[in-house]
């Protein structure tokens, strides 16, 4: 069979999608749905029970198909005791259970140690911080989002290595385990799984699964967090690109053989996360489009269509703030959050929905140069071309903004490369396709992509980055 599943769950939605090889690269949704945090007792949760049963509804919507392959976002993790069972619904990442908790690990341990160990940029919600903030007594295991689901689907444990190495307690060198890290935060050692590596075999469905769907496949390990598959998606004819993997978050940096851990890298709070085929993704997180959703939120009913053709006509640079304050973080009502900024930086907040608009792109646009600026500086990298793949190659202004500040060329899509690069490993398994070269040009005949030059007055993008980000490149 020459048909693919791949489940791929973001942060405000999941889908389920049939791949067909037979005749190039073809993708069909078979099913989408929502997706976002409950709130329980004070408490934001992943309603990870629901997830399960819409997975299971676009399978069947989407037949028999010759394998599985499950992805998400990173660092949430679902608890089973010894028995296999959850012992509660995931805390999102969002929730503020961690607020301290990498600080007073740094003090503890030392953040040159730990980034020495992990490679990762330090965020409040990573996982290490996260298990810290925790109950464990209970605990047997711990599964990352899409091994829980894997789980509940084959009845196979396992960690796999592109979503483990953004817990914050993988090796980053040798892509195992951080026992001793993790014996010296006081972790319990039995909570972490063997490891699995993209295109390996999961199992078969659970025999109960099966019967429900009318039909049996294997589960293969993918680049089971949404940016290593996105990655490996991207469309690049060469090495000397950069990447900006944007929806709700942007992971913005390069694609490297090997880590880069020096002291500079850490300053600059680069993380290195694990790629398909042993690369490395040497990225920084940017908030990305979560801004513009949560103002599209508190404004109930506004036109995206019509907000984004409006925002191209304002002033440029009329009010720019950093994406990435901590401020933006959890829920709540954007644009008063983005006002406030505006003030607390000397700025006149914007006045208009499409003011904030252009605020939030022309911001996130100067977020994905520093990031892409600084990947290349840090890395030795060149670049000659930023792929912007995800939702956010949708969204034209986005794509041509990133080109005038990043000064360089923007080619847009795929706006499904991480679906892509779910089936593509699993494709590979089967023996349809071969190495990343091949994968990419797949990627790259399926189209569409639409490329952006750079233009406008590149002293005007200088003079708004020093704004925001005072030392910056």
């Amino acid at each position: 069979m020459t048909r693919f599943a791949a489940v791929d769950l973001g942060a405000s939605s999941g889908r389920v999608m049939l791949a067909d090889l037979s005749d190039g690269l073809t993708l069909t949704e078979a099913h989408r749905f929502p997706n976002g945090p409950v709130r329980v007792a004070g408490r934001l949760h992943w309603d990870v029970l629901g997830l399960y049963r819409e997975i299971l509804a676009g399978l069947r919507a989407a037949g028999p198909v010759s394998s599985i392959g499950v992805d998400s976002w990173a660092v949430d993790y679902g608890l089973l005791d010894e028995s296999g069972a959850l012992l509660g619904n995931p805390v999102h990442y969002r929730d503020d259970r961690t607020q301290g908790v990498a600080e007073r690990v740094a003090a503890e341990v030392g953040a040159e140690t730990l980034y020495e160990t992990n490679g990762l940029q330090v965020l409040p919600f990573n996982t290490v911080y996260q298990l810290l903030a925790d109950r464990l007594d209970r605990a047997a295991t711990m599964l990352l989002v899409p091994d829980l689901l894997a789980y509940w689907l084959t009845g196979e444990m396992g960690a796999e290595v592109t979503n483990a190495s953004t817990t914050g307690l993988l090796d980053v060198r040798g892509r195992t385990w951080a026992y001793p890290l993790i014996e010296r935060l006081g972790l319990p050692a039995r909570l972490f799984p063997p490891l699995r590596q993209p295109g390996e075999d999961i199992g078969g469905l659970r025999p109960d699964v099966a019967a429900e769907l009318g039909w049996s496949a294997p589960v293969r390990a993918v680049g089971s967090h949404d940016t290593a598959s996105a990655v490996a998606a991207v469309p690049a004819t060469g090495p000397a690109f950069a990447y900006v993997s944007c929806g709700t978050w942007s992971l913005a940096g390069v694609e490297l053989p090997e880590p880069v851990l020096t002291p500079e890298s850490r300053a600059a709070n680069f993380t290195n996360e694990a790629g398909i085929d042993g690369t490395v993704r040497y990225l920084r997180n940017v908030m990305g489009l979560w801004l513009l959703q949560e103002c599209l939120r508190a404004w109930q009913g506004a036109d995206l269509g019509q907000l984004l053709k409006a925002a191209a006509g304002e002033p440029p640079f009329a009010a720019v703030v950093n994406p990435d304050e901590p401020v933006f973080l959890p829920p709540g009502d954007m644009p008063a959050r983005i006002a406030a900024e505006c003030r607390r930086t000397g700025q006149t907040p914007p006045v208009t929905e499409a003011g904030y608009v252009r605020c939030v792109l022309e911001s996130l646009a100067l977020g994905h140069r520093r990031a892409v600026r600084q990947a290349m500086e840090l890395s030795g990298r060149e670049v000659e071309v930023v792929h912007l793949v995800g939702g956010g190659s949708r969204n034209e202004l986005l794509c041509r903004l990133t080109a005038d500040a990043c000064g360089l060329p923007v080619v847009a899509g795929p706006a499904e490369a991480t679906t892509f690069g779910n089936v593509l490993v699993q494709a590979r398994a089967a023996g349809l396709v071969s190495g990343l070269d091949e994968m990419r040009a797949l990627v790259a005949a399926a189209g569409p992509l639409r490329r952006y030059e750079p233009s406008g007055d590149a002293r005007a993008w200088d003079e708004a980055a020093a704004r925001v980000f005072p030392g910056a490149l």
